[in-house]
């Protein structure tokens, strides 16, 4: 393989982070590789309809969002719902295949469901007009669920989270050959070895303190400074790391709370070295989307977590929860109790530390664009 196109969709920051890894890998590997993030390719407006529009509707109106997430998983392509879904998507993605006649990839990799579904569209109608065939089709599935929205019959390989999701997506038609498991890329630096003393210096902790990050996503959901204040109120030695993504009136309510708790609390805007906060920490409270949690199992980290959005991230939680590397909050009032517990049980949290480094895969990265490579 001499170069490796690899589609991302900025809905969410997960799919762009698994697509970096990779890309990533490729470098270390000395193999061309092309990052694209389709919406960068289509008009402003369906852009905004659909990234901005679904993190309002995860944050705002969640039970919607959980109908709609079971209903589009058993769906009828033939319902006029179905159709029209396709035509739009088709309209608004015509610059993807110019792209790949353009760049000419040896194969290509999806961190997102939409332009796998839609290439495996394309492929058919290739294969059935007699028209150029598109290069291997591979998916890597960015959380420990699958979902119909990733199953396509034109993707010649799956790369997925775990084992259990190798076998429901075998349930759901994929031949057995065709699915690897290989974890959730993440970028190489999570696995280096790192100095907490170092990690904690930089950003004005004590290393010898309880140290607990709460991350919010790159997109900054949740009300992370409410949050925050409950937990600074408890009793205790304890400092937190408070992670705001990119949103800029969150990190500011987070720096107005610290001015009232100085050296407990450590506001930080959106950073490309999380896994050197992660390396100071104690404990990660998170929302379990797909890639922070696995950001977290390659560090060996135990997790806190707070309000998954429906659908994938309950997912995420179970199973990172039937495994001991993480407990769950259902509200701020759980948090706080948990959080309260864990303070002052280092014999617990060393279990689920240990428990997130035996099901961390931080090298799925180079695994992935290595089964890849070797793929005739």
């Amino acid at each position: 393989m001499r170069h490796l196109l690899i589609l991302s969709v900025s809905a969410g920051a997960g799919h762009v982070r698994a697509a970096q890894a990779v890309e990533a890998a490729a470098k270390a590997a000395k193999i061309k590789a092309t990052h694209i993030d389709l919406l960068t390719l289509v008009p402003r407006q369906f852009r905004k309809l659909y990234a901005e529009q679904y993190i309002r509707l995860v944050e705002k109106l969640p039970e919607l969002w959980s109908y709609l997430y079971s209903k589009s998983d058993r769906p009828s392509r033939d319902t006029w719902i179905g159709k029209l879904k396709r035509s739009v998507e088709k309209l608004n993605t015509r610059k993807l295949h110019t792209e790949i006649a353009r760049l000419k990839p040896d194969a290509i990799l999806c961190t997102h469901f939409l332009p796998a579904e839609l290439l495996s569209r394309q492929k058919a109608l290739s294969a059935k007009n007699g028209g150029k065939s598109l290069p291997p089709l591979w998916v890597q599935v960015t959380d420990f669920d699958v979902h119909a929205l990733w199953v396509h019959p034109h993707v010649d390989h799956y790369c997925v989270a775990s084992d259990e999701v190798a076998y429901r997506l075998a349930d759901r038609g994929v031949a057995p050959g065709k699915i690897s498991v290989t974890g959730i890329p993440v970028m190489p630096q999570f696995s280096a070895g790192l100095s907490r003393t170092e990690c904690a210096a930089e950003l004005g902790l004590n290393p010898e303190i309880f140290t607990a990050v709460m991350m919010a996503g790159g997109a900054g959901v949740g009300a992370l400074d409410a949050l925050a204040a409950r937990l600074l109120e408890l009793t205790g030695d304890q400092q937190l790391v408070a992670l705001a993504g990119k949103n800029a009136e969150l990190l500011a309510k987070l720096k107005n709370l610290a001015t009232r708790h100085p050296g407990k609390l450590f506001p930080l805007g959106f950073t490309t070295t999380v896994e050197r906060v992660m390396t100071a920490a104690d404990l990660v409270i998170t929302k379990p989307g797909g890639l922070s949690v696995s950001e977290c199992l390659a560090k060996g980290k135990p997790m806190l977590l707070v309000s998954p959005i429906p659908g994938q991230e309950e997912r995420n939680a179970d199973y990172l929860l039937e495994w001991g590397a993480a407990v769950k909050a259902v509200d701020p009032a759980t948090l706080e109790f948990k959080f309260g517990r864990l303070l002052g049980d280092p014999q617990r949290l060393r279990a689920m530390g240990e428990a997130a480094r035996r099901i961390g895969r931080p090298n799925a990265a180079a695994e992935v664009l290595a089964l890849i490579s070797a793929a005739p």
